[in-house]
């Protein structure tokens, strides 16, 4: 099957709904125990987008949504604007065949062609298998918090991983703004 990346577009919600649903409902990647509507999935996008953030999807040749991608905003501070935290998730009977890398691939060009510096990631540390996925996208682990989440009934650790979006750069000015 041949896929590709895309910007998403509001008939992508639906899918992009059910995908985040099922991450909520079925694992530890989203720490939230509630499944969300589409007017969630609906704010969410045109958040993204009045931030200048893009939300990307993996498809199909016949167009089906297979994955999804964004980034935002780390932390509320002027002082880390230059920093995002990103997003990737696969339709649950699309994983182990190379959309995340795809998506991941993708989202990193646009952080870079944004001007971002540094690319966060917050991982449920049992998840290996998107540990090694940053891993070979370039992320280094700067952070382990342990029991700082819970679901299922189960304390839950975070691990942070980075990437530097552009190594050597110096930092800008003041924002006078």
């Amino acid at each position: 099957m041949t896929s590709h990346v895309r910007d998403a577009q509001p008939t992508d919600l639906p899918a992009i709904r059910d995908i985040y649903n099922d991450a909520v409902l079925n694992t530890t990647a989203i720490w939230n125990d509630a499944p969300v509507d589409l007017d969630n999935r609906q704010a969410w996008f045109a958040a993204r987008h009045a931030q200048g953030y893009p939300v990307l999807v993996a498809v199909d040749g016949e167009a089906n949504v297979l994955g999804y991608a964004s980034f935002g905003d780390w932390r509320p501070f002027d002082g880390f604007r230059h920093t995002v935290e990103h997003s990737v998730y696969v339709r649950s009977d699309q994983r182990g065949r190379g959309l995340g890398p795809l998506l991941m691939s993708a989202l990193i060009e646009r952080a870079k062609a944004c001007g971002k510096h540094i690319m966060v990631a917050a991982i449920e540390s049992g998840n290996g298998a998107s540990i090694r996925l940053h891993e070979r996208a370039g992320f280094v682990i700067t952070g382990q918090m342990p029991q700082v989440g819970t679901k299922f009934g189960h304390w839950l650790d975070l691990t942070f991983m980075q990437l530097n979006l552009n190594p050597g750069a110096p930092a800008p000015a003041a924002n006078k703004e």
